[in-house]
């Protein structure tokens, strides 16, 4: 069954590579969706995808890349699926 989560995540998450780790790990758990940096520095994603590899990508997520450091992760599980094809980086 497919589900979709949208994720924040606080912290030192911005400046080392959070998107671009989050888009590999995605892209090899075949989980889409896409990424982006917030104004306010944390970073926000949407995962769809099969339930057990978002909450992989949910768990990489609460660990991050290293370098970084999350001090706040929050999912909201979400009804409506968008179907992406792929998963991105956003601006």
């Amino acid at each position: 069954m497919n589900v979709r989560a949208h994720v924040f995540v606080e912290g030192r998450v911005q400046g080392v590579s959070f998107r671009w780790a989050t888009l590999t790990e995605a892209r090899d758990k075949q989980v889409n969706g896409w990424v982006r940096n917030l104004p306010d520095g944390r970073v926000e994603a949407i995962f769809e995808g099969e339930q057990k590899t978002v909450e992989e990508m949910i768990d990489f997520c609460r660990r991050g890349p290293p370098g970084s450091r999350v001090t706040w992760l929050q999912v909201i599980w979400e009804k409506q699926l968008k179907n992406y094809k792929i998963f991105e980086i956003r601006s």
